[in-house]
């Protein structure tokens, strides 16, 4: 069944409530991100130019539920907000003030300042959708979890949709689960194997590919019976490893862990380096901390053969120089291949920004934990509501 998009919804002379993902880094009293805020303003934009009034809602932080607390107020963000709308955003902190006329924009204080949020209290729920006759649901960065704003009010609503952000985010991994171009490789980084052991064996039964990089090849490493000296690894997860391994070769699915990796003493800048391959690890006080060239040229060569490619996580300590050439270089091949590009989670996305290389890919995800729940084949909370 096709969930209602706000497009389709006339919202003339009508409130709106759009549930956004404003939940922006600060940092000594400054906002240090404000990506999750222009990307909310074309929704917000087009809703005011089609005659409604709206009624933003959002969570910042993790405040003590039910109470208020300044370093977790959205002052800022509807400073900034009103900034880039051209437009005046008052912010509301009594749920019982919160209206708008058409034309008008408001922004509800911190929803999580108020008791029962993220426990979705039914009556906190429904306060929340009376508040206009349109519920929005475009923050898919918070799909995944059954929240007041985020599942109970959008059930409670008369008319409920999903904004542009949310359904653009549907369709793109709409794209990589139900009928994708193949084959279909899915590169899998990032630091640990506790977080991902749910998605790597889901997507098993998808992908024509898998690759796996960053601290979570190393569990695979040593579960593959190579040495990895001090680098981050879950021993208790080795077995875990071992079993998707052995599935990935039942299944006939390629599953590509690194050829050599690049080794330091320590996760610092300016660090003395050493590439070796993965055979030659030393069981010593090094670490592995990003992909070697052979490496790179394994991944380079798979994923100029794929026709969807899904990214979620790094495959080295990008962050801290000299530790992310191989970050680098896989997210260079990403752009310059023919595939369709599903780029995830939010150190992958941080990495293809900073590059400069993030409008040569397909699409940017901005949910973390609600894409990784989607590609693991879970219904996320705010989906089903609106179904």
């Amino acid at each position: 069944m096709p969930i209602k998009e706000l497009k389709d919804v006339d919202v003339k002379g009508k409130t709106v409530v759009v549930r956004q993902d404003l939940n922006v880094p600060m940092k000594n009293g400054a906002i240090t991100n404000d990506k999750r805020i222009r990307a909310a303003v074309p929704t917000l934009g087009d809703t005011l130019a089609r005659g409604a009034g709206v009624i933003v809602i959002s969570h910042l932080g993790r405040p003590k539920e039910g109470e208020f607390d300044e370093q977790f107020s959205l002052k800022l963000v509807a400073a900034r907000l009103s900034e880039l709308l051209g437009v005046n955003v008052t912010l509301i902190r009594e749920l019982a003030d919160a209206k708008a006329v058409p034309g008008q924009c408001i922004l509800l204080e911190n929803i999580r300042f108020f008791k029962g949020e993220t426990k979705n209290d039914p009556e906190l729920a429904k306060k929340f959708a009376a508040l206009g006759q349109v519920y929005v649901m475009d923050a898919f960065g918070v799909a995944h979890r059954a929240h007041s704003s985020t599942e109970g009010a959008v059930r409670q609503a008369s008319i409920a949709c999903v904004g542009p952000l949310m359904a653009a985010e549907l369709s793109a991994f709409a794209k990589v689960l139900d009928n994708p171009a193949r084959p279909l490789t899915v590169v899998i980084g990032g630091a640990k194997v506790s977080t991902k052991l749910g998605l790597l064996d889901n997507l098993l039964a998808v992908v024509d590919s898998l690759i796996v990089g960053g601290g979570i090849a190393n569990t695979f490493l040593a579960a593959a019976g190579f040495k990895i000296g001090a680098s981050l690894c879950e021993p208790d997860l080795i077995a875990e490893a071992q079993r998707i391994m052995n599935k990935a070769k039942s299944l006939g699915k390629a599953l590509s862990l690194p050829m050599d990796v690049v080794m330091a003493a320590e996760l610092a800048p300016g660090q003395k380096v050493v590439t070796r391959d993965v055979s030659a690890v030393p069981d010593n006080d090094e670490m592995i901390l990003d992909i070697g060239p052979k490496t790179v040229k394994l991944y380079e060569d798979l994923l100029a053969k794929a026709a969807t490619v899904v990214w979620n996580g790094p495959v080295g300590a990008f962050e801290t120089e000299p530790f992310g050439a191989g970050t680098k270089a896989l997210a260079q091949s990403l752009a310059d291949s023919g595939a369709f590009v599903v780029v995830g989670g939010g150190d992958s996305v941080a990495a293809v920004e900073g590059y400069g290389l993030a409008e040569k890919m397909g699409y940017i995800s901005t949910g973390g934990g609600a894409a990784l729940e989607f590609l693991e084949g879970k219904t996320l909370p705010s989906v089903a509501a609106l179904i």
